[in-house]
């Protein structure tokens, strides 16, 4: 850091001596900025296995590293489980009861409407014999009770027999429904926790640094792995704020550094809003020469990876295109 401040305000002072002489040029001093990708997992654990090392070139979607798995992957298969637990139990209340189970309450059936058989018989006899005075009143009052009873229970046992059938009330069914997608939940969270373990590259690049070893312990979210894409690499000049209205987003600059061979065509992507290493007094025309505005501007994939992340560049500015702002 402290060696790209120097370099920084090496530039910056040569861009002052060009503007305090007086007239304007197009070529300023630079260097090359580097925006790394730092790869990381989001859980902690211990660095199994590293596929990759520094001065690899990585392409994009290639193993990195991975931490070890095993309480990962332990969670994982015990919330499968659940979902298959709380899948059974659903269709269990879906079928309502088993084969055997209907039948024992349709033979209990079948024996109530054989004793309200016997019941019934068993009044008519009765009336007719309270007819005939062989037998008293309260003899007949218990006949019918005894009817009423039998009647009773096979109104019982059919009801028993349509709410088996039916199975379950439909707030049980939706409550086990209910479950069965928390279990999913828990599943696919114990997935991700496990996917979150083996990390591969989001982009393709070079791999500068390399920050652990196997067998070390990770913290969550800390770099492993350091990429740079060639997509990531960027000229960052500084210019005098006279020249500030002679660019623009978009305008085409030459880049030129030693032992790079012909000019690297790029674009300014970015002109700061404030500006450079301001002095503290009002600007007069005297100081106004000391205020730079920083610019960048980035070559294409191919032509940047020809730069190397702090190497001195020499910017030249192209005509400015004509047309409406954007």
């Amino acid at each position: 850091m402290n060696t790209r401040l120097h370099c920084a305000g090496i530039l910056f002072a040569a861009t002052l001596l060009a503007a305090c002489d007086g007239g304007q040029t197009n070529t300023f001093p630079g260097y090359a900025e580097a925006e790394y990708v730092r790869l990381a997992a989001p859980i902690s654990g211990t660095l199994a296995k590293l596929h990759l090392n520094r001065g690899d070139k990585a392409p994009e979607s290639a193993a990195a590293f991975v931490l070890e798995q095993e309480s990962e992957r332990a969670a994982r298969q015990e919330a499968a489980y659940r979902v298959a637990r709380a899948r059974d139990q659903l269709s269990n209340l879906r079928q309502g009861k088993r084969p055997d189970e209907l039948a024992a309450i349709r033979a209990q059936l079948a024996q109530a409407q054989a004793a309200l058989g016997l019941s019934s018989a068993e009044l008519a006899r009765s009336g007719k014999l309270v007819a005939q005075q062989f037998l008293s009143p309260a003899s007949l009052d218990q006949a019918r009770a005894a009817v009423a009873r039998d009647q009773g229970r096979i109104n019982e046992l059919n009801a028993q027999l349509r709410q088996a059938m039916q199975g379950a009330r439909s707030q049980e069914i939706s409550a086990a429904e209910q479950e069965v997608k928390a279990a999913q939940a828990q599943l696919e969270q114990a997935d991700w926790r496990v996917d979150q373990k083996t990390q591969r590259t989001p982009v393709a690049g070079d791999v500068v640094d390399v920050l652990f070893r196997e067998g070390e312990w990770v913290p969550a979210g800390a770099a492993v792995l350091t990429l740079l894409p060639p997509a990531n690499i960027k000229a960052r000049f500084f210019l005098p704020q006279v020249q500030l209205g002679a660019i623009a987003i978009g305008q085409e600059v030459r880049l030129q550094c030693d032992g790079c061979g012909a000019p690297i065509p790029a674009k300014i992507s970015f002109i700061a809003r404030e500006a450079e290493y301001t002095s503290p007094i009002i600007y007069s025309k005297e100081n106004r020469a000391s205020l730079v505005f920083m610019v960048e501007a980035r070559p294409s994939p191919q032509d940047a990876r020809r730069l190397h992340p702090g190497q001195p560049l020499e910017v030249r500015l192209a005509a400015k295109p004509v047309g409406p702002a954007s």
